[in-house]
């Protein structure tokens, strides 16, 4: 191995575990595979040790889960634009609704200025005192405090109209900035998901194929002992919980994805991330959820471990940068990371920080 890459995996050995998503396709909760007896592989052409090895493994789901968070900003940004666009779009709306109206109301003040005119430029009051018939001077009284009403009641209607235009603009300038703003929020986002990938994928070049091979046990090994504590743990011994009519349709949709590719930001139909796959089960079933995993945690119903159900979300690390879908027995469905498919892993083979549930109306 060459003293470059020799450098990288050395150095990353002291890298503290900041662990990403570790399955691999179909076989995450799968039992640990031995390591190969170290002295059949000495005399050969392995020369990167296991420790050396779980150091790389370390430090790749470091880099995969600083791009999680980052995507997850960038997933934030881009929901939040659309709900912005969306109301720019509204408000551009009523401003031309507003100012038909306010075109509609200076016609009709002209037409009420020209028959003034018509009438000798004579106010309605004057007019009728002038009046040589007495009925018409009686008649006429009534239309003249109709006239004066309506006069008023078209000036104060212009100037209310021409107030909301001033208001519609205004709220529209202050979405134009926030759209604005929160485009270089997305940039900025996206950049830090590109670097953090790049970085990693870089490492993973480092290594040969079998290298490859033995890092990819790692994680399933790694996977597998997580499972196993935490199925230990005794949690699942009073899961009862059945999935409700939507959680169905929900874990169909997302078992139905298995094997498409992970990409970040995506919501399919041929890619996804671990919220975008979920998000869109949900929609699937008929529930809009939010976009992204660490707004499912803030905003749903949240429910104990031992209470969960198919259908449920299970949101992991401190962070809620990662998120997959009970689908009973013990087992999620999820979108990894990238280089890995949407795939069956265990629950419990990431560090949970908790359940939330998109239908508790259901109950």
């Amino acid at each position: 191995m060459g003293a470059g890459r020799r450098g990288v995996l050395t150095a990353a050995v002291t890298v503290v575990c900041a662990a990403a998503v570790l399955a691999v396709p179909g076989t995450a909760f799968a039992a640990p595979t031995p390591p190969p007896d170290p002295g059949t592989t000495a005399s050969v052409t392995v020369v990167t040790s296991d420790v050396e090895l779980e150091a790389v493994r370390k430090k790749l789901d470091k880099l995969y889960r600083a791009a999680a968070k980052a995507t997850d900003e960038y997933n934030a940004a881009e929901e939040k634009a659309r709900q912005q666009t969306a109301q720019v779009v509204r408000l551009a709306k009523k401003i031309v609704e507003g100012r038909e109206k306010l075109a509609d109301l200076k016609d009709r003040a002209g037409a009420a200025a020209a028959a003034q005119y018509r009438g000798g430029g004579l106010p309605p009051e004057t007019r009728l005192v002038l009046s040589d018939d007495p009925q018409d001077f009686l008649g006429g009284a009534g239309r003249v405090r109709q006239e004066q009403h309506a006069t008023k009641g078209l000036l104060g209607e212009m100037t209310r109209t021409q107030r909301d235009l001033e208001e519609y603009a205004e709220d529209a300038r202050e979405q134009m900035r926030k759209l604005e703003a929160g485009r270089k929020v997305k940039a900025a986002a996206q950049k830090r998901v590109e670097r953090q990938i790049e970085a990693a994928e870089k490492l993973e070049a480092e290594l040969e194929q079998e290298e490859k091979e033995r890092l990819a046990r790692l994680e399933r090994q790694a996977a597998a002992r997580a499972q196993a504590t935490w199925l230990s743990s005794g949690v699942l011994d009073e899961l009862t919980s059945k999935a409700t009519a939507q959680g169905r349709e929900a874990v169909a949709y997302a078992t139905a994805q298995i094997g498409k590719p992970y990409q970040w930001g995506a919501e399919g139909p041929n890619t996804f991330d671990c919220s975008g796959l979920t998000s869109q089960a949900w929609l699937a079933a008929g529930k809009t959820i939010p976009r992204t995993s660490q707004m499912q945690w803030q905003h749903l119903k949240r429910v104990d471990v031992e209470d969960m159900r198919p259908g449920d979300l299970i949101v992991y690390w401190a962070d809620a940068s990662h998120v997959g879908m009970y689908v009973g027995d013990g087992v999620m469905v999820h979108a990894p990371r990238p280089g890995r498919t949407v795939t069956l892993a265990g629950a419990g083979s990431m560090p949970i920080l908790g359940v939330v549930r998109p239908d508790p109306a259901a109950e």
